[in-house]
């Protein structure tokens, strides 16, 4: 069974801990039963989410449930801006697919409406 959970070593991702160089730095994994099928890696200030890399291992929907994970837990903090600072750019196009980004804008403003936009689809459908 999937889960979204946050690790709290960074075992396995000193590489991309030395590459984004943030003290405040988040990792939440997606494991199926033993195996980690993904993660993505954030943190948090305080007017805004940074998030700064994810693997989903080719799964849009894994990508669009990481991210939505950490923009979750965002407004659950207070935090109305996520920004992709992405140390990969070539995952920008995955994400505006998914419409978190538009073209050059990096950022996602107003997450609270963000996220309750989604029920409104739910519910249209």
């Amino acid at each position: 069974m999937l889960e979204i959970q946050e690790k709290f070593s960074f075992d396995g991702y000193e590489n991309l801990v030395k590459a984004v160089g943030n003290n405040n730095l988040h990792i939440t994994e997606a494991v199926n039963g033993e195996k980690t099928i993904g993660y993505i890696a954030y943190a948090y200030e305080t007017d805004k989410t940074l998030i700064f890399d994810y693997d989903d291992g080719g799964d849009l929907f894994l990508c669009d449930g990481l991210i939505r994970s950490v923009l979750f837990k965002s407004c659950l903090k207070g935090i109305d801006t996520a920004v992709f600072e992405l140390i990969d750019n070539s995952k920008i196009d995955k994400l505006i697919k998914l419409n978190f980004v538009q073209n050059d804008n990096l950022s996602l403003k107003n997450l609270d409406d963000f996220m309750n936009s989604c029920k409104k689809c739910k519910k249209s459908s």
